[in-house]
């Protein structure tokens, strides 16, 4: 394993190893969104783990709950510490409690900015081509706690159709598949006939684009590709946010700021899969930045 606290050490002052609080914590706790299947996501994550665990001198777990729920209901009652949320996630805590967390850090894509796109997608020899096409047929969703998996579809598939999200209006059913992994097996495997996950929308339909789901499931060798097709994307999406406990000491949350910050530099390798693809790495984030998401979520929900 590479050095990386002693590199960051070097090219920080904030950062100051946990234990040395007065209040010092006694273990570090990150929740896993869904996305993948949980081994996946403990692996991808298992470098930043151990580089935590290294930096603030305190035991580390990984918690990788079966849906989104999990890592939200953690960080309001305190059992998670960190974690990465996808903007409708972070909107979900923020309206439950706008002290619980804090937004530290956005992932940055391979040309400068931080916005993904919820992409509509359905086998090729299904004959599908478009939304128009999708008619009739059966339409998965992810998670209802996600932003591309269903917050931003619902609102802006029916701008297009013209039509409502429920089953019968305009898709023949809807289904909730559970989240961006189960979607895209879904579709491949034939079980719904379209449904929406999360990417970059940069680089090469062929590689799952430069960061997602998508991406994810290339390397895990779910699917290929070529029996794919895009058949909608949304509008640009801020990225969701890392963020942490509030109540955290001082000395911790610069200590995890700084790591997340320069795990790119300091280890390319781990922060492709913490970052669930290709990026340039992390960037400072403020709630400011997701606003519209926060208000978009509460809107829904009334």
């Amino acid at each position: 394993m590479k050095p990386i606290y002693a590199a960051i050490l070097a090219t920080t002052a904030l950062v100051v190893p946990a234990y040395a609080s007065d209040d010092a914590i006694t273990e570090f706790r990150i929740g896993l969104l869904g996305g993948e299947n949980a081994q996946d996501r403990l692996n991808s994550n298992e470098c930043l783990r151990a580089y935590t665990e290294e930096a603030l001198g305190v035991p580390t777990k990984l918690f990788a709950p079966a849906d989104y729920n999990g890592v939200i209901q953690g960080l309001l009652g305190g059992t998670l510490d960190m974690a990465w949320l996808g903007a409708s996630s972070y909107a979900a805590v923020y309206l439950q409690d706008p002290e619980a967390v804090e937004p530290i850090l956005v992932k940055i894509n391979l040309d400068g900015s931080y916005g993904y796109h919820s992409i509509g997608f359905a086998r090729k020899d299904s004959g599908i081509a478009s939304l128009e096409d999708m008619q009739g047929k059966v339409f998965g969703f992810g998670d209802p706690n996600s932003t591309s998996g269903y917050l931003i579809p619902s609102i802006e598939i029916p701008q297009t159709t013209g039509s409502t999200m429920e089953s019968g209006a305009y898709f023949g059913e809807v289904k909730f598949t559970g989240g961006h992994e189960q979607t895209i097996v879904a579709v491949n495997n034939g079980d719904v006939d379209g449904g929406v996950t999360w990417a970059d929308g940069q680089g090469e339909w062929e590689d799952g684009y430069n960061s997602g789901a998508l991406r994810k499931a290339v390397d895990a060798g779910l699917v290929d590709m070529n029996d794919l097709v895009e058949i909608w994307r949304s509008k640009p999406i801020p990225e969701g946010p890392v963020v942490l406990r509030s109540d955290l000491p001082a000395d911790v949350k610069a200590t995890m700021t700084a790591l997340v910050d320069g795990l790119h530099e300091a280890d390319a390798d781990c922060a492709y899969g913490v970052a669930a693809g290709e990026s340039l790495g992390f960037n400072p984030i403020t709630h400011d930045a997701y606003v519209s998401i926060v208000e978009a979520r509460k809107a829904k929900s009334n």
